[in-house]
């Protein structure tokens, strides 16, 4: 096993050599450091001399290799270095951090199976006969070896050039001058296909390659130091190839394509109809004006109902009146909060065929038809293997790799924030197992493409399938699927045993070394660390089995591995060939990059959860592919409608899309019971509050399927924002910002008045990575719409983004370990206005909210096939603990400097209402849970809220209850619910309210007041035994302390109707009103914490007779008891004659 280590220095931790400094000296080469590793995964170092002198000995050795800086001094040319530069590097695992040396580990193993892909990590391939050269024979896109002799000597790619160049161009074997001398003409003569396109051989410097822009011989776009292409200049002025408008436009030259000839005339330009991508679709009118018309109507009844309690109080019993009345005036200003966001409902609908002719058909432009979509970058995040199985974590990886959307566009990142050996190597079966599962899901066109859920499917798997092999093909790939889960079980154990037995080994040589250095002396137990090894027989970097300093779960280094390297530009189809699966003749076999990432822990750091999790794969990402845009899934959330991207980026390319900071998909789930009894689709807040907040600024976002800009991640403002800046005090001294054209306005932040935005700041803010800060303006570019249009605005060249991507070297995944360290963060702004923000448990809230905030824009995509699916709780405790930590982050925010009464006056108004509302809906658990007390306290006492139930509180309660049946009729009308989801909503907002809210509510003044944590956990598990019943853990009863506030609920409630009836039957006046008033309300709490009591009675069938009984017996002695002992006034025993014994 190979490694290379990098030497970073905190204070310069990225060497572009496009970029010397300023003392315009050469920089120095970076060292970069080949070694092995011995048998028992220790490194051993040797010098170059010594490599010399033992060549032709068996022992490994290493030797240190200087990059020249200059394309002169290569082996070979450039293109051709970089491929093989890449090769290296996806074949390495690199680790690092904090004081210590970047290592590129060479896998020669990734996982115990075989690795077929060509572009998979540890993929088989030939060695090299030259003596002492041990690299890989030279191959072409599918995997094939390339002999250039036809003696079919095997040589590597360097060791062919060295002999072309250096040797006359003879043979090393058969000592013939070789025939072909041209690398491109070996690939070609060797299989008769076309060979992959090599990159251009003009060297590009790193940000000219990311940027992959049109020509340019404009001289004042050079940088006067270096004579280098300057894209900060050529992006932010308004002269030189920009054209009409803001439009993107050359006055002279194609974009690219070497055509002088093709400049589209500006009248043609006007004259050319505008497709758009996106539609409004809005409510009809029928319903949504009723509804409106009755927030009115209901806002009107609830004020004069309110005016009428407050003037006729209850005199009889004024504490009760008193209670009610807050509580009541507390809910009507909560109902308000809820309901006016809902004022302006719409719907939006994409158009796949229109995006399909702008960025996927030839043009004038774009001649070949590449497509000319922007990059996505799509985060996977996982934390512990023990609580979110691999096998999930795979399928869903498995379902971004066989998504429909250009291939060489993509680029999947799984961040395990537990540095977990069995998720690295779920991680590689996944990816061995998608060199089937892909092309089988393009060819036959599978939905969906997770093979987990494909299998399942109740529903004809043959349906609409017109391939004859498609039979075949699918038995064939579920025996693979089987076998891979079956793998996939096995690698815990796998990895327990293999550990075990280099551990046994370890200890055999160290008893043995110990042996022959002691003699006749007694012989000690040796005790060494047991050390977690991966399939290749080295020391996993990350977290071990048996914790151990710098390898447990938050003190292990930073490690990425790229399991499958780039693309290639070109579509690779398959072959008829006997040994594949099936015949994958004119299917495209090529995968999206895979890397796997594990950030660096280390004890005395705050990590920050998942949003730094996140926020380390912002930085990776935008080093190693750049994407302009960032989906986020989690482990469980799966692709469920292939095209879900396409539609995402519908919204993103559209005339405006530049404004647009996310695209947030609705969350769908799987495997919840039937009835939903907890509600856990969530349906009334994915299809009525999102869409709602949707005709406002946009949708909240919600932490998972969203599509993220990553400009607005970086916490810049939208183009065309507003031209006053909002000063101390907005609303009375707001300063008037200077003229500036549209491009210099791409890339601003909020406080920064200048024409030119201050680079020297982008340090303190992003850190002092130059790789990531040129990333900045590649990614804000290439995100733009395109320019097909004068209605376009900010938009960028038809055909700019249809060149291949740079290729991955070392020194580039080298940076990115860099800015995964721990330290990285260090005085900077990432997690308080870059990035994921920190400081809430809800940190996909506040990171949508500082966006709004800044002027952002957002869209809710409601596709017509569900975009992803996931799974969530049904079991109550958990359903409890979920919604615990949703409040709780919702407190956080309402005490945070992120509560919407601070918003800034680019936020809206109704969506600053919106965002109070978040931070404030916990606290109407404290009224609520009063106001459930209040009908057993009515009927203990006699007494009611009012002094009567005359006509006038009859009527007002009447229209109150008749107006929010018709809004919620009106609701399921214009967003497609069904009356029982909607009822389950509010049954469980009052479960939620009387639990996991009051103790969110608790838990936060705690913590604000008194810096006083408390966490509510489980205590006891009980029941659920029955593997073989898919909802199993919907009748499992976990105790928790949240459960304790809904059964005294019902527990008083159920008391108090049992006294209220015995006091009014053996009273000698019965009062009828106020019982029925009393029992009433109870009913009604009690009818909405059913499924509360239904869960705490556990399976079906499973509660004993007797626990009814007793239950009727207890509430009717208790009830005897009350009566006894507080009589009815004017009786002197119950009943008259009747005494209680």
């Amino acid at each position: 096993m190979a490694s290379r280590s990098f030497k970073p220095s905190r204070s310069d931790m990225s060497s572009n050599s496009d970029m010397p400094d300023s003392n315009n000296k050469t920089p120095v080469p970076p060292t970069v450091t080949f070694g092995r590793r011995t048998s028992s995964g220790r490194y051993i170092s040797y010098s170059r001399d010594d490599l010399d002198s033992e060549l032709g000995s068996g022992e490994y050795m290493n030797y240190t290799v200087h990059i020249p800086p200059t394309p002169d001094n290569q082996p070979m040319d450039p293109s051709i270095s970089q491929k093989v530069e890449e090769q290296y590097v996806s074949n390495s695992l690199f680790t690092g951090g904090f004081n210590s040396v970047t290592r590129a580990h060479l896998m020669d193993k990734v996982i115990e199976s075989e690795t077929n892909h060509p572009q998979m990590a540890g993929a088989k391939g030939s060695s090299c006969a030259i003596p002492g050269c041990d690299a890989k024979v030279m191959s072409d896109g599918r995997g094939e070896d390339i002999l250039p002799c036809e003696c079919d000597y095997k040589i590597c790619r360097d060791c062919y050039t060295d002999a072309v160049k250096t040797g006359g161009g003879i043979c090393p074997g058969c000592k013939e001058p070789y025939k072909i001398t041209d690398l491109d003409d070996v690939g070609a003569d060797n299989d008769a296909r076309p060979p992959l396109p090599l990159p251009l051989p003009k060297v590009l410097s790193k940000n000219e390659r990311r940027l992959s822009l049109m020509k340019s011989t404009k001289s004042v776009l050079t940088r006067s130091q270096t004579g280098d292409f300057d894209h900060n200049r050529w992006l932010f002025e308004t002269k030189g190839t920009y054209g009409y408008g803001n439009a993107i436009w050359p006055k002279e030259g194609g974009f690219g394509d070497d055509k002088e000839d093709e400049v589209v005339d500006r009248a043609e330009l006007f004259n050319k109809p505008w497709r758009p991508l996106t539609r409004k679709i809005k409510i009809p009118a029928a319903i949504i004006s009723p509804y409106r018309l009755l927030i009115f109507v209901r806002m009107g009844v609830l004020g004069m109902f309110l005016a009428w309690r407050i003037d006729h109080p209850n005199t009889d019993a004024m504490w009760l009146w008193g209670m009610s009345i807050v509580c009541e005036i507390w809910f009507a200003f909560s109902w308000l909060l809820d309901q006016l966001p809902k004022f302006c409902p719409i719907n939006r609908s994409t158009d796949l065929n229109v995006l399909k002719e702008k960025f996927e058909t030839p043009s004038p432009n774009n001649p070949s038809g590449k497509s000319d979509l922007p990059g996505i970058d799509i985060f996977v995040s996982t934390a512990d293997p023990d609580k979110e199985p691999p096998l999930v974590t795979a399928n869903t990886i498995l379902s971004i790799l066989a998504t429909d959307y250009p291939v060489e566009k993509l680029a999947c990142y799984v961040s395990d924030d537990g540095g977990a050996l069995l998720t690295f190597e779920a991680m590689a079966e996944a990816a061995s197992f998608a060199n089937v599962w892909a092309p089988f899901c393009r060819k036959h066109a599978i939905e969906p493409r997770n093979p987990e859920s494909y299998f399942s499917l109740k529903r004809d798997p043959y349906k609409n399938k017109v391939l004859p092999d498609f039979v075949k093909d699918r038995r064939r790939v579920k025996r693979e699927y089987d076998e891979f889960k079956v793998r996939i079980n096995g690698l815990p154990e796998s990895i327990r045993r293999r550990s075990d037995a280099y551990h046994a080994r370890e200890e055999i040589k160290a008893m043995k070394l110990q042996r022959e250095n002691r003699e006749d002396e007694p012989v000690e137990g040796v005790k060494i660390p047991k050390a977690t090894w991966m399939a290749d027989g080295t020391h996993w970097p990350g977290t071990w089995l048996t914790a151990s300093p710098e390898h447990s779960k938050g003190d292990h280094a930073g490690i990425i591995q790229v399991m499958l390297k780039p693309p290639s530009d070109e579509p690779l189809h398959g072959a008829d060939d006997d040994a594949r699966l099936i015949n994958l003749t004119d299917v495209d076999i090529r995968l999206p990059m895979l890397v796997y990432v594990s950030r660096e822990k280390r004890p005395g750091y705050d990590h920050n959860k998942k949003a730094g999790a996140m926020n380390a794969l912002v930085r990776a990402s935008a080093i190693m592919s750049n994407g302009p845009f960032i989906l986020n899934l989690d482990c469980d959330h799966y692709i469920y409608n292939s095209q879900a991207m396409r539609e995402g980026m519908c919204f993103m390319m559209d005339r405006g899309g530049d404004r647009l900071c996310y695209v947030q998909f609705p969350q769908r789930f799987e495997g919840i019971d039937p009835s939903d009894r907890y509600a856990n689709h969530n349906t009334v807040f994915f299809d009525v509050n999102m869409r709602a907040l949707d005709g406002l600024q946009g949708p909240v976002y919600v932490g998972t399927g969203c599509l993220f800009r990553r400009v607005a991640l970086y916490g810049f403002d939208p183009p065309r924002s507003k031209d006053t800046h909002p000063g101390c005090c907005s609303c009375c001294f707001s300063r008037r910002r200077k003229n500036t054209s549209e491009e210099n306005r791409s890339l601003r932040m909020g406080d920064s008045d200048d024409e030119e935005m201050n680079l020297s700041l982008l340090p303190k803010r992003f850190g002092n990575s130059t790789f990531l800060i040129d990333s900045i303006p590649v990614a804000e570019f290439q995100g733009r719409p395109l320019a097909d249009h004068p209605a376009v605005k900010n938009g960028r060249p038809p055909g700019a983004l249809t060149i291949p991507r740079e290729l991955l070297d070392a020194s580039t995944v080298a940076e990115a370990i860099s800015v995964i360290s721990c330290w990285y963060e260090d005085k900077t702004e990432w997690g308080e206005r870059v990035g994921w923000i920190y400081g809430s448990v809800t940190e996909d809230v506040v990171t949508g909210y500082r966006m709004h905030n800044r002027g952002w824009k957002s869209v809710y995509c409601v596709t017509k096939r569900d975009a992803f699916r996931g799974s969530a709780p049904i079991n109550l405790t958990d359903r409890l603990h979920q919604v615990l930590r949703w409040a709780t982050g919702s407190v956080e925010i309402f005490f945070s400097r992120n509560n919407a009464l601070l918003a800034s006056s680019r936020m809206k108004f109704l969506q600053r209402i919106a965002y109070l509302n978040v931070g404030i809906y916990p606290f109407t658990s404290i009224f609520l849970i009063v106001y459930c007390f209040l009908p057993a306290l009515s009927l203990f006492s006699g007494q009611f809220i009012v002094q009567n139930l005359n006509v006038s509180f009859l009527t007002y309660l009447l229209a109150i209850t008749l107006t929010l049946c018709m809004l919620a009729i009106l609701e399921i009308k214009w967003s497609g619910i069904e009356l029982e989801e909607w009822w389950r909503n509010e049954q469980f907002w009052l479960i939620g309210g009387t639990s996991a809210h009051l103790a969110a509510v608790l838990q936060g003044l705690l913590k604000v007041i008194a810096g006083i944590e408390i966490s509510f956990t489980l205590t006891s598990k009980s029941g659920g035994d029955d593997e073989d019943d898919e909802f199993a853990d919907l009748y499992i009863v976990k105790w928790s302390s949240l459960m304790i506030p809904p059964i005294t609920i019902m527990m008083v409630n159920l008391i108090g109707i049992a006294v209220g009836f015995s006091r009014t039957i053996y009273s000698e006046i019965p009062e009828w009103s106020r019982l029925i008033g009393g029992v009433f309300f109870s009913f009604w709490v009690l009818a909405h914490l059913y499924p509360f009591a239904k869960g705490l009675m556990g399976r079906r069938g499973k509660t004993p007779t007797i626990v009814y009984v007793w239950s009727g017996l207890i509430a009717i002695t208790i009830s005897l008891l009350w009566v006894a002992i507080n009589p009815p006034s004017g009786a002197s025993g119950i009943g008259g004659s009747f005494t209680f014994p």
